[in-house]
């Protein structure tokens, strides 16, 4: 499924596996930590190799861990991206505490790093909606309206792909990208 946004720039969905990406850069669903864990940062990890856990401890070391709603980049180590995105999203508790906007935070931050490395091509999971719970609906929206937004409003970015593990979250994000609103 393609998104037109504007003048050539478009959101794609697709149902797959993130660590076969081909994007200049992939987006992580990281941890605070940034150590790797379950999910699609442990299998971002395990393709990468050790360079990307590497950079993730110096990038720890120097800065304290990664608050929710941040993002950081790392070299792709293995993987047929240049660059890894470590995103860190909200553990989802009701949606009264900050999760839409700190969700919303972790999506416009990776598009923002993406932007200064003046990438044309970016590839994200569904942020959150793995072990931190975030209803998969709700976080299809979130996602593709900040992406939108970004890309619209961005000089380097032109292609934004969403590449869902499997058909139930790939189907939440084709509903809510028929939701859109056709102006930004």
């Amino acid at each position: 499924m393609k998104i037109e946004v504007r003048s050539g720039k478009h959101i794609e969905l697709a149902q797959g596996d993130i660590t076969r990406e081909r994007t200049d850069a992939i987006v992580n669903a990281a941890n605070s930590s940034l150590m790797g864990g379950g999910g699609v940062d442990g299998a971002i990890h395990r393709a990468g190799g050790p360079g990307i856990l590497r950079d993730c401890e110096d990038w720890v070391a120097a800065h304290g861990r990664l608050p929710s709603g941040g993002a950081m980049v790392t070299g792709g180590g293995k993987l047929a991206v240049r660059y890894v995105i470590h995103a860190v999203g909200p553990r989802y508790r009701d949606g009264q505490h900050d999760e839409p906007a700190t969700l919303a935070s972790a999506y416009q931050e990776s598009m923002q790093r993406a932007q200064e490395l003046k990438l044309e091509s970016v590839s994200f999971p569904s942020i959150s909606t793995g072990i931190y719970g975030y209803p998969v609906a709700e976080a299809a929206r979130i996602a593709l309206e900040t992406v939108r937004q970004a890309l619209a409003r961005g000089q380097h970015v032109r292609t934004v792909r969403f590449v869902l593990f499997d058909q139930k979250t790939f189907d939440a994000y084709a509903e809510a990208a028929r939701a859109l609103p056709t102006q930004i």
